[in-house]
């Protein structure tokens, strides 16, 4: 059986961590990096057998999950979010490769977000595969400010399975997560050179609800389905919107 370390960073996570911590117990070790929880956190991982490390201050998500990932005693990782669960047919996914040896050197996982009350298999939302599962000294996590992933250098896999995402709690933390993140990727854009105009905004929008609704199954999901869509097309306009905003000498946000 190959050893595996399960490494998650936490920051005031106490409502969310049990269960991640509960889905992850298979693993040979669990490392909990956190900054600066003013909750239960802390107690709550170590109660649960977590080797807990604290890192503060923020240094950003790229550089605390390479942190996490470095701390871990073994080479190969899981990576889990504290909104995350470790589904069992995953689990079990993860254990049979485990007992055969990994033939990759990564592993992309699927994962589905639970949100308005059912599982989101459809729109942009799904399959949503997230490279989770890997050896480090092949690969480490990269970005900038929004959208870090793992970046492998060799063999990248697929698993099967799901990974849980229990994502926003209802639309009101989903609206201030994209105004939030919106707002990370038109700074982000615009250092790089990125220029839009309020056309492309209109176009991309109206496409990204089409593709979300029409193309990717969102009218199969019912009242859920239509509001993934929709604010999936108003976050194509907004982070397109404040992009434009940048353009015309507005000062950038904090």
């Amino acid at each position: 059986m190959v050893p595996l370390s399960a490494v998650l960073i936490t920051q005031d996570e106490a409502h969310h961590l049990p269960a991640a911590l509960e889905s992850v117990r298979f693993c040979d070790e669990v490392v909990v990096v956190d900054c600066g929880s003013r909750d239960e956190s802390r107690a709550i991982a170590e109660a649960a057998g977590a080797r807990v490390i604290v890192h503060e201050p923020w240094p950003g998500f790229v550089a605390q999950r390479n942190f996490a990932a470095e701390a871990a005693r073994h080479d190969w990782v899981l990576a889990v979010d504290a909104d995350e669960r470790v589904s069992p047919p995953l689990r079990e996914e993860i254990q049979a490769r485990r007992a055969e040896g990994f033939t990759h050197d990564g592993y992309r996982i699927p994962r589905v977000a639970h949100y308005l009350g059912r599982w989101i298999r459809g729109t942009d939302w799904y399959p949503d595969p997230q490279l989770r599962l890997w050896d480090r000294r092949r690969g480490r996590w990269e970005g900038a400010l929004v959208h870090e992933s793992v970046k492998v250098r060799g063999r990248v896999g697929r698993l099967r399975n799901d990974l849980l995402h229990l994502t926003y709690d209802d639309i009101s933390d989903h609206l201030r997560t994209i105004d939030s993140y919106t707002t990370l990727w038109a700074r982000q854009a615009f250092a790089e050179g990125r220029r839009t105009g309020p056309l492309e905004a209109v176009a991309a929008c109206g496409w990204a609800f089409f593709r979300n609704y029409a193309i990717r199954r969102g009218a199969l999901l019912g009242a859920a389905g239509i509001t993934v869509s929709t604010l999936n097309a108003y976050y194509t306009y907004v982070k397109l919107a404040k992009l434009l905003e940048l353009q015309q000498g507005a000062p950038p946000p904090p």
